[in-house]
């Protein structure tokens, strides 16, 4: 076999191999991303049946933190708040205005006024 075939077939091979690291890398990253989406949605539920629990044994709840705090905590682990992506991942580097409704309205009540 001459030089030039062992030059291609060592090239063919390497790009088989970066195909394969570039495939792997890919399924990694999204291994990774749904294990945080995981996360975040196995403490939420964690959180609601704690929540359950206290309610239905009659005890007081005691809450560890404010729902606003809740929110804005998932939104800035990365995941959207609002009811179009709820759940789905956000890009960091990137707001969503609709999230950024929901944060900055968060906790206002409108009061409407009854006439007797």
């Amino acid at each position: 076999m001459d030089s030039y075939s062992k030059l291609k077939r060592l090239h063919d091979s390497m790009e088989k191999m970066t195909k394969t690291v570039e495939s792997l890398e890919n399924d990694i990253l999204e291994t990774l991303k749904e294990n945080t989406e995981l996360k975040v949605e196995n403490k939420l539920l964690r959180e609601k049946l704690d929540k359950l629990t206290q309610v239905s044994k009659n005890e007081p709840v005691v809450k560890t933190q404010s729902g606003l705090e809740s929110i804005k905590q998932i939104y800035d682990s990365g995941y959207h708040i609002c009811n179009m992506y709820y759940g789905s991942h956000r890009d960091p580097n990137a707001d969503c205005m609709f999230c950024l409704d929901i944060l900055d309205n968060f906790g206002e009540k409108k009061t409407v006024k009854k006439d007797r």
